[in-house]
């Protein structure tokens, strides 16, 4: 095993004794160690970097490693200290998208891993990086924050990486402890509550609670604001009728269907990103 392939099984390769050079980075109990938010069409860092800071400014979270993908997007890669299951991961890249790239059409936008739409029990996710990825000899490959921007049209390097140089900038990484993830997703759905209040007070929609609704332990009718519209968008009646199909579909998948989807009113959006949190438990997690 050679210094690159060392720091790809510390930071992003599930545990056990599979070859770093032909591991993939999903365990054969579905669950991954690496998330990858990525940014295409174009691969603007200047959009992206709203989030590398952020996580470390706003959430306490290591730096996450910054990628070319060789083909036309920038990525941000998290490292996990403990591997979570596809919906965890899900769940917090989506809650980073809202937070930080809630402007951006979804469609240039990768959150990895992901369910395979073609095989919902199988789980997709980014190839790992550095990687040749066209017959015409262009490569993915990390690279540093301040060269990030040089590569907004071109995301790709035209040669393979040097390993030991790749290696480096790997090496000065960390992880993102169980208890650490908890408490970013948290202050994920805090952040996004707390600005659907003040955009509500700034409107002059009430007195700074959601239009219809009041703030206490969860979101709760507020009759008191009869020229709201009614109950179109009433979080905890929508969980409710939805019931059966979260049911049908599995309450994790449902609830991160939810939280992820734009025509669905925001304030039930927090409420199932709250609902997730439980699913954020993991060894050593607060």
């Amino acid at each position: 095993m050679n210094r690159l392939q060392s720091e790809l099984q510390r930071l992003y390769l599930p545990a056990g004794p599979a070859d770093p050079a032909h591991a993939g980075l999903v365990g054969p109990d579905g669950q991954s160690r690496a998330m990858v938010l990525e940014l295409a069409r174009p691969a603007d860092w200047s959009l992206l970097s709203a989030v590398w800071q952020g996580v470390q400014a706003d959430l306490d979270l290591p730096a996450p490693a910054i990628a070319v993908s060789g083909r036309d997007g920038v990525q941000l890669w998290f490292s996990l200290a403990h591997a979570v299951p596809t919906v965890q991961a899900a769940a917090f890249l989506g809650a980073l998208r809202l937070r930080y790239l809630g402007g951006i059409d979804p469609e240039r936008l990768r959150l990895l891993p992901e369910p395979d739409a073609s095989a919902p029990m199988q789980v997709v996710h980014a190839q790992q990086v550095p990687a040749a990825q066209w017959a015409d000899g262009r490569w993915s490959a990390f690279v540093a924050q301040d060269l990030a921007p040089v590569f907004a049209e071109e995301p790709w390097l035209d040669m393979p990486p040097n390993p030991d140089g790749q290696a480096e900038s790997l090496s000065r990484l960390k992880s993102i402890e169980p208890a650490a993830l908890r408490r970013a997703m948290e202050r994920l759905v805090a952040d996004t509550a707390t600005a659907h209040v003040a955009a509500a007070a700034a409107s002059g929609s009430g007195s700074g609670s959601l239009p219809g609704w009041s703030s206490g332990s969860g979101w709760v009718p507020n009759t008191a604001q009869s020229g709201d519209p009614a109950p179109a968008a009433m979080p905890h009646a929508a969980m409710h009728l939805a019931a059966p199909i979260a049911a049908a579909r599995g309450p994790r998948k449902f609830l991160l269907d939810v939280m992820n989807d734009e025509r669905v009113a925001l304030p039930l959006r927090i409420e199932a990103a709250k609902a997730l949190l439980p699913w954020f438990e993991g060894p050593g997690g607060a």
